[in-house]
């Protein structure tokens, strides 16, 4: 039998809403990492997991990976995300 199909949203600390789906995924976490580059420009790698012990471990990789492609800094941020029934819109309630 297939899954029920689900929207699932991340609202980050800065305030930016990323929408997931639809999808019967297990998703549970978003992350995402804004690479901050020596000419001033950021680049923004994102992706969900099934697990906040998943989204974390990709935290360890950055040190390394911050090195090998010149990153003057990084951020990190881990949230959970939040599952609705539906598409919802903006300014929807």
């Amino acid at each position: 039998m297939a899954r029920k199909k689900r929207y699932l949203t991340a609202t980050m600390a800065d305030g930016y809403v990323k929408t997931i789906g639809p999808t019967a995924a297990p998703f549970t976490h978003y992350w995402r990492i804004v690479a901050h580059l020596h000419n001033g420009r950021t680049e923004v790698f994102w992706g969900h997991t099934a697990s906040a012990k998943e989204a974390a471990s990709k935290k360890a990789l950055l040190e390394e990976a911050a090195k090998r492609h010149g990153w003057r800094r990084f951020d990190f941020e881990v949230v959970e995300l939040e599952e609705h029934s539906r598409l919802k819109l903006r300014g929807s309630a």
